[in-house]
């Protein structure tokens, strides 16, 4: 039947006046999947990520998606798909929750993507990977590649130093190529050592002193006697013609002298046999506040050295030494350099905390030896090379070391030694015991110790002040990996 009216019929049978209305497209439903623990990258946050115009990376179907009418949303952002889609449409997949809540995001998203071909309904088309059916026309932003993250300045405090110069695309310092300049990395790992808190710097030879034997007061008075004797003894032979004195003076005077001598020679071979004869301690059973002597292994803890001229990774301690020697008319290598004698002249020594598994129990202790404390090494030192006029270009390595420390090498006799403690050495300590909420640690004690007499290598007692680390020469023996 016919009428000027029109008239449509409902989905329920019943004829109504009017024309059809037509299909309001339906608002997007939010909806979000349980966010996987992102551990503060804002890259994988989801909708944080895209309000600060972030890349967030999308999951990817490699088959054909189900039988789902496709929904325009007002904003961006869809998932490529490697695998055909089908002609009834597809729904973009995030790894996440959808691209953005705000509303007003798809005007900027809209207005972003001005470029490439539009479809009937004047918005862009979407690109994918592989080939696609007909009526799938999905809003998305079309981007080259990840867009490096450039965040405003929020106050945030991250960990690691701060990276300046290029950044790649995941917002990571840039490699380049190319070889580094070797002086200015050992220039600032020096500065490193030299200035970081957890290294200790030990400027001071290791020698044995006389004086550090004997208080300067009983010196003085040996001094004296010697002198008033010589004088007496003279008197005596000027006046009744009588030598003994004098004779008896010469020969304690020699005697004393003699065994000085030897001591100065000898002394520091004297305290290492002191340290070697002293008896292993039990951990497990040492009390608090105990002196004792551990042997073990070593482990590196926070932050390993590495020695200075052959760079040896990892290790607790290192000491490089360079002596020159100093002849009629040699330069002297510092002030109290005398002639015909080896001199030093440049001195690199750190040490750091470390661990020391103990043989006797097992136990793995702190072994203080950072952060300034008093230390007295005990390792033995190998010959790295020897360098005089004629053969001062063989080693291009050794002038590149002393161009780094602004050291000459102008026809001197030079010797270069060094000596480290790397992890798997094995070392022993004496320190003091100390527990502290459950950690055993080796500190320093407060008072040196004394080594005593040694009758028997006619050796005087000497102090030793503070940790004491012995370690024999390592360079030609195998460590134990750890």
């Amino acid at each position: 039947m016919g009428s000027r009216f029109p008239s449509h019929q409902l989905s329920n049978g019943l004829y109504v006046s009017g024309r059809p209305e037509q299909p309001k497209e339906k608002a997007p439903t939010i909806c979000s999947n349980v966010m996987p623990y992102t551990g503060g990258d804002i890259k994988k946050s989801g909708e944080l990520g895209k309000m600060f115009d972030l890349h967030v990376e999308k999951s990817r179907k490699s088959g054909p998606l189900g039988n789902a009418p496709s929904r325009n949303t007002s904003f961006g952002g869809a998932a490529s798909n490697s695998g055909p889609v089908s002609n009834s449409g597809g729904r973009s997949n995030y790894s996440g929750s959808l691209s953005s809540s705000v509303p007003g995001a798809g005007g900027s998203a809209r207005a972003k993507s001005n470029s490439g071909p539009l479809n009937k309904h004047g918005e862009p088309t979407k690109r994918s990977s592989g080939p696609q059916s007909g009526g799938v026309t999905p809003m998305a932003r079309q981007n080259s590649g990840p867009l490096p993250p450039v965040l405003p300045t929020t106050g945030l405090i991250t960990s690691g130093p701060i990276s300046s110069g290029p950044l790649n695309s995941s917002g990571a310092p840039r490699k380049v190529s190319g070889p580094l300049d070797s002086a200015a990395s050992m220039k600032i790992r020096a500065t490193s050592f030299a200035h970081n808190q957890a290294v200790t710097n030990l400027n001071t030879e290791d020698g044995y002193s006389i004086q550090g034997s004997f208080p300067k007061p009983i010196l003085w008075a040996v001094i004296l006697l010697f002198v008033m004797g010589f004088i007496a003894g003279g008197f005596i032979l000027g006046a009744v013609h009588n030598a003994i004195l004098l004779i008896v003076v010469v020969v304690i005077f020699g005697f004393v002298a003699a065994l000085l001598i030897w001591n100065a020679c000898w002394g520091r071979r004297g305290a290492i046999g002191f340290i070697n004869c002293y008896p292993d301690a039990d951990l497990r059973t040492a009390k608090d506040g105990q002196y004792v002597k551990v042997t073990g292994v070593v482990t590196c803890g926070n932050f390993p050295l590495e020695s200075s001229f052959q760079r040896v990774p990892r290790c607790v301690y290192t000491s490089t030494t360079l002596f020159e020697y100093r002849g009629w008319d040699s330069k002297a290598a510092n002030t109290e350099h005398r002639r015909f004698t080896w001199g030093l002249r440049a001195m690199e020594r750190h040490a750091v905390d470390f661990y020391i598994s103990d043989f006797q129990s097992g136990l793995r202790a702190l072994v203080k030896t950072g952060y300034g404390a008093r230390v007295t090494p005990y390792v033995d030192e190998s010959v790295i090379i020897d360098i005089n006029p004629d053969n001062k270009d063989m080693s291009p390595e050794f002038l590149r070391w002393l161009r780094e420390r602004n050291l000459s090498s102008d026809d001197r006799i030079m010797r270069l030694k060094e000596g480290y403690i790397k992890e798997g050495s094995t070392v022993s300590v004496m320190g003091v015991v100390q527990r502290n909420d459950n950690v055993l640690m080796i500190v320093p004690p407060s008072e040196p110790i004394s080594t005593g007499c040694q009758w028997a290598k006619c050796v005087l007692p000497t102090n030793i002040d503070g940790l004491v680390l012995r370690c024999e020469d390592t360079s030609n023996i195998d460590v134990i990996p750890v």
